[in-house]
């Protein structure tokens, strides 16, 4: 069920940046990059913050029956999503999938915890992270083969997986459940007073909002970079090198107007990570967890902005790979390290906070790869602004591509020719400078938080 779910959310989710904000006529919805900003950043942090009661509300019914709610919510999203085309119909219906995506979200992890043993629980977690990893890589594989004949495909796939779900849960057995003698609000208030009890560390809640920053960063492979390789991105010289050496793999991934789609560049950051996580790790193990997380954020920070400064698809590609290397060195031992600075009898309390920086780093994310971008690098702000320059009257209600095709028609230019003009006198790339800056501040700040507060404790393991 992990890799279902995984390979119907991701299948869309790598997509949707490019869903929400490209041209009309090709199927897409052509908001601007704000809008998308506040669909995906609102949307995707309500989604790690609603676990904290989607979690009590599954202890409580049941973890059978929260599936089925949740993919019942999951389904109905998928099919309406094509039929929302508002702002604000999609905007409602993607916190509508939030919600299905965080009463799954806690299931899965809580099933595998409490059904190993002592002895089996390291594989039993090995086994669904790696279900996590394959689901986020073939999915939008799978969904960029739909996506050349309506970018509405993409939903109705996603649907068809978690119908596939919906099926494997008749088989799925109910693992043994604490019994309450609590109402459920009484449940509710409880989490909440043991997360206040757990945020009174100051430890644990500069390290939080340390990490917020690096998630800042990261969600920008989601939210900012697809649109930026699509606006910006020459991925015709990695089509025709391709087409020579490896032509049947092009005939899979290339477009007929022998471009390379940019969900297809992100996507190699999942490759990376189930080709190189174990080596990674192993070379990692031994060090202290706020070592490797500074390391990682670090080395992340700088692959992050490597890809959002560079035209050339095969530099792109190198930029991924490093930024892959940093995040295996540093996302994995965020949790690890919690583990080790909570007191030992409250351990599961401070995992449960481990969702808050996430919650937090994708709302900023939302800025970031909202007005921040459109400011910044948008590719349609920036022809807008040189048709205002030049006196010249745009037409109301037009399409991104009309407007393109007005712009290589007024302005003399092929597109090629507009492209580069465009990068090199608005300079886009500067984007890197906003995303690398959040990420290594996260490090410096890391680095700090080790040297100033951390020193209190006198512990080596941290």
């Amino acid at each position: 069920m992990e890799l279902f779910e995984r390979w119907a959310f991701y299948g869309f989710f790598m997509l949707f940046a490019n869903y929400l904000t490209l041209s009309t006529d090709t199927g897409a919805l052509g908001f601007s990059q704000t809008q998308k900003g506040i669909i995906m950043g609102v949307g995707t942090a309500i989604l790690y913050l609603l676990p904290i009661i989607t979690g009590a509300i599954a202890d409580r019914i049941g973890f059978k029956k929260t599936l089925f709610i949740a993919y019942s919510i999951y389904l109905v999203s998928f099919i309406i999503m094509p039929f929302c085309r508002s702002f604000m119909a999609v905007f409602i219906n993607y916190l509508f999938l939030a919600l299905g995506a965080s009463l799954f979200k806690p299931i899965i992890s809580a099933t595998v915890a409490r059904t190993t043993t002592k002895e089996t629980s390291s594989i039993g977690f090995g086994i669904f992270y790696m279900m996590v990893n394959i689901g986020a890589f073939i999915g939008p594989l799978v969904a960029l083969q739909f996506s050349e004949s309506a970018f509405q495909m993409v939903f109705y796939v996603s649907a068809a997986l978690i119908g596939v779900n919906l099926f494997v849960l008749i088989f799925y057995k109910e693992p043994d459940r604490d019994s309450y003698t609590d109402t459920f609000g009484q449940s509710l208030l409880k989490i909440f007073k043991n997360i206040r009890t757990a945020l009174s560390d100051l430890k644990l809640v500069v390290f939080l909002l340390i990490v917020a920053g690096f998630w800042t960063m990261y969600y920008q492979l989601f939210f900012s970079l697809s649109v930026f390789i699509t606006q910006w991105v020459d991925t015709q010289v990695v089509y025709e090198k391709l087409q020579v050496l490896w032509p049947w793999l092009i005939e899979k991934i290339g477009s007929p107007d022998k471009t390379i789609k940019a969900e297809y560049f992100t996507n190699m950051d999942a490759l990376f990570i189930i080709a190189f996580q174990l080596i990674v790790s192993t070379i990692v193990m031994k060090w202290r967890p706020i070592n490797s997380i500074i390391t990682g954020f670090i080395i992340s920070s700088i692959g992050m902005g490597l890809a959002l400064m560079t035209q050339n698809g095969f530099f792109l590609v190198f930029s991924l790979f490093i930024f892959g290397i940093g995040e295996m060195a540093g996302s994995p031992k965020i949790t690890e390290y919690i583990g080790r600075i909570a007191p030992k009898d409250k351990v599961a309390l401070y995992m449960g906070c481990s969702f808050l920086p996430v919650f937090l780093g994708s709302f900023f994310a939302g800025i970031v790869a909202g007005p921040v971008y459109q400011k910044l690098a948008d590719k349609v702000s920036f022809i807008k602004l040189e048709f205002l320059e030049r006196n010249i009257h745009l037409p109301e209600g037009m399409t991104q591509n009309e407007l393109f095709a007005k712009a290589t028609n007024d302005f003399g230019m092929t597109a090629q020719q507009l492209n580069s003009f465009l990068w090199d006198k608005y300079h886009p790339s500067n984007i890197w400078y906003v995303v690398s800056a959040i990420g290594l501040a996260a490090a410096l700040s890391m680095w700090l938080y080790d040297k100033y507060l951390l020193k209190r404790t006198h512990n080596k393991e941290y």
